[in-house]
Formats: structure tokens, sequence, C-alpha cells
């Protein structure tokens, strides 16, 4: 008799250059993720987690956001997203609210410096558990100062998981 397992692959950063991400009031201006491409992957799910460093003397009771972005299908992307590695201004919060998936938020606190861990979170389960062909990951903070200058100190990781018969 066979069984069907839970897989996972091999785990890989995110591309996405969050060291000195400035802050917005409206959390609408972040940084989108390169593509993760899934098209030959195939995978079920990606487990997604990480960490954000807050800056120096961020303001209390703010927060850092992370989003999913998933294209239309696997070519076409929705608003200012396009799988490309790059700051975003998303048009209003309205749309942010339609075409982004939550996948963290972290509660921040005035002291500077400090790792915030989330995750992991599944990607699938932010699109209605499925799996989109290609998404990005969308990082917004309103912490009232840059985040953390030093690019190791951040870190957003995707897991592939798969399903194998035993």
């Amino acid at each position: 008799m066979a069984n069907i397992q839970q897989a996972y692959g091999t785990a890989a950063d995110a591309t996405i250059t969050l060291a000195s991400l400035a802050s917005d009031t409206n959390l609408l201006a972040g940084r989108e993720s390169a593509e993760v491409v899934n098209t030959s992957t195939l995978a079920l799910d990606y487990l997604v987690s990480g960490k954000i460093t807050s800056g120096t003397s961020p303001t209390a009771s703010r927060q850092i956001e992370v989003w999913a972005v998933g294209s239309w299908d696997g070519t076409n992307w929705p608003d200012v997203f396009d799988g490309t590695e790059s700051t975003e201004t998303v048009t209003s919060s309205d749309i942010k609210a339609a075409i982004c998936r939550l996948v963290a938020v972290m509660a921040t606190s005035a002291t500077s410096n400090v790792a915030y861990h989330f995750g992991p979170v599944s990607i699938a389960s932010a699109f209605g558990g499925v799996c989109p062909p290609k998404f990005v990951l969308f990082v917004v903070h309103n912490t009232a100062v840059a985040l953390n200058a030093t690019a190791g100190n951040h870190q957003i990781r995707l897991l592939p998981c798969y399903e194998t018969v035993a």
C-alpha cells in the first residue's frame, strides 16, 4: 500500500533588498521581491519565514508588513507589480487590500535594531489553497525610520513543499 507523504525541497532566500528601506506612514511604499517562479518547480506550497530588522530610534507601536502578490496568469501582474525586485508604491489602500495577500504583520517597539522574526507561513493558504504560477513578496513598514542598513540583518526564506508517494 502506498502512502502520500509531505516532502520538502531546498530552502532559498528570496531576492529582496530590505537594507535602509524607507518608512511609509500609509504602508503603500515598499519593496517588491524578484518573482518566485513555480511553473517548473511545481511546488504545491511554499513556506515563507524570515527576519526584518528595524532601524535606529523607531517609533513605538508601528508595524512591518509582509505581503504576497500573485501574477494573474504567470505573465501579467496587478497594479504596480512586475515580478522585478524594486521599490514600488501601490496605488491606494483599497487596491492593496484587493491584490495583496497578508503573510505577516510584526508589531514594533521603540527599541533600535530589533530583528523581528515571522513564519513559517503557507503561501498557498494566502491564495485560497493554491500556489500561483508566479508570485512576489512585498514589504512595507511605518516605523518612522529606515530599516537597518546592514543587508545581512534581513532575510526572507522560501521552502518549497511537495507530496510524494512512498
